[in-house]
């Protein structure tokens, strides 16, 4: 049995690539439209033409699609066997054959594999780096997969002291109870998630609308979001000052910054490598 399959066995991991192979089965051109526009927007470019692209941790790849539609020369990877088969789907669909867009499976905390990928132009991972099991090493790995002026697109997780304490026992619990079982989780936590917003717009006369309206959010599904957030595991969190003085000391200055405003969600962070050369893994 492989590592991936162990932690998942004894409730370790999340099937991430599970839950994505569902997702696709909503993918659409107007999803897919709207990843694009999240990497124009965070980037700053309306294309990436002549750019390399690092997918690390690709999940659905939903973005190598996007990037590799912007003109990318696009890697994916994933440490989840069924993420990498998600990818695989979607090159099938939209781009097969393409020598621009290679996908492999691996691990942000495996040197060698890195070592091996060489430097990209960008580095995307978003959500990935929280859910490795060594958050700092793998923060500190990826920075060898940025070339020189090259730009790293992460996400992690907003550190709420207590409340993510909470969060994390939850995360356990549904990952150690038998699949059967886990809707005991799922459906209570995702109504507390989305009663607020439904009450709300049912106020305002307007029902659902506010699940309507995240379904244009970097293309994703609300509901994957609601069971990627729920099993989510491992799971680590930092601050927005822990990770901008992370990389600031390491030759990185910041770029973009939008914060979750305080709340349970992901700080995302655009940075470009401004201290000279990267390093060898």
């Amino acid at each position: 049995m492989n590592q991936h399959l162990q932690q998942v066995a004894s409730g370790e991991r999340f099937e991430f690539g599970k839950n994505w192979a569902e997702f696709l089965k909503l993918l659409d051109e107007n999803r897919i439209a709207q990843a694009e526009i999240s990497l124009q927007d965070l980037l700053e470019t309306k294309s990436l033409e002549g750019l390399s692209f690092l997918d690390a941790g690709c999940g659905s790849g939903l973005f190598s699609l996007a990037a590799r539609r912007l003109g990318a020369r696009v890697h994916s990877f994933d440490f989840d066997p069924q993420s990498v088969a998600c990818a695989m789907e979607l090159k099938r669909r939209y781009f097969p054959g393409d020598a621009a867009w290679s996908i492999q499976e691996g691990s942000l905390l495996d040197t060698g594999l890195l070592k091996a990928l060489g430097r990209f132009d960008i580095v995307y991972s978003w959500g990935v780096l929280h859910h490795t099991g060594a958050m700092w090493t793998a923060l500190e790995n990826v920075i060898s997969l940025v070339g020189d002026s090259g730009r790293l697109f992460i996400s992690i997780y907003n550190d709420q002291g207590k409340f993510s304490r909470r969060w994390w026992k939850i995360k356990q619990i549904y990952n150690r109870l038998p699949p059967a079982l886990r809707f005991l989780v799922l459906w209570p936590v995702g109504a507390h998630l989305w009663w607020r917003p439904t009450v709300k717009d049912f106020l305002l006369l307007r029902p659902l609308h506010s699940w309507r309206e995240y379904n244009q959010k970097r293309g994703m599904s609300p509901w994957r979001d609601v069971v990627d957030w729920v099993g989510g595991f491992p799971f680590e969190v930092a601050t927005p000052e822990q990770i901008f003085d992370f990389y600031r000391q390491r030759g990185f200055s910041l770029e973009r910054l939008l914060t979750c405003g305080g709340t349970l969600g992901c700080n995302q962070f655009v940075f470009r490598r401004t201290g000279g050369a990267a390093p060898r893994v």
